[in-house]
């Protein structure tokens, strides 16, 4: 007997989960939450004499590409540009410091970084943050 209603309880228990959404009690309550606000870095690990060479070109594909040089003594870190954010036709990258997985360092401990933005084909200027310290303003010549 007792098998009989456990083996009801789990069929009843499976089937419920199969259920399609009314969506009546989302009509009923308030809107869900807009999605929060991209967090982009907000330290910078460099001085202003430690980076150079920024510049912006537009790639095969229409896209934006940044490159630049950062300058880390300690070679347990690597230089990187890795988030970006595209506003209209202008567009922010963010340079940054990362472990370093090579194995090796730099020479001079100078680091190429470089970033394609993705969706960016319509961007014509470019600025490069440290935190919320702009580190170049980049235009884009189309």
């Amino acid at each position: 007997m007792e098998r009989h209603i456990l083996v009801i309880a789990v069929a009843a228990g499976l089937a419920s989960c199969n259920q399609a959404d009314t969506g009546t009690a989302a009509s009923n309550g308030p809107a869900p939450a807009a999605a929060p606000a991209r967090k982009h870095p907000t330290y910078c690990f460099f001085k202003d004499a430690a980076t150079k060479g920024w510049s912006a070109s537009v790639d095969t594909g229409g896209n934006v590409a940044v490159k630049g040089k950062v300058h880390l003594d300690d070679r347990r870190y690597s230089g990187d540009l890795s988030d970006s954010e595209v506003t209209g036709d202008t567009a922010k990258a963010w340079v940054t410091m990362a472990p370093n997985t090579t194995g090796v360092g730099a020479e001079d401990d100078w680091w190429d970084v470089h970033l394609t933005i993705p969706a960016s084909g319509a961007v014509k200027s470019v600025s490069v943050l440290c935190g919320k310290k702009v580190v170049a303003d980049l235009k884009i010549a189309r």
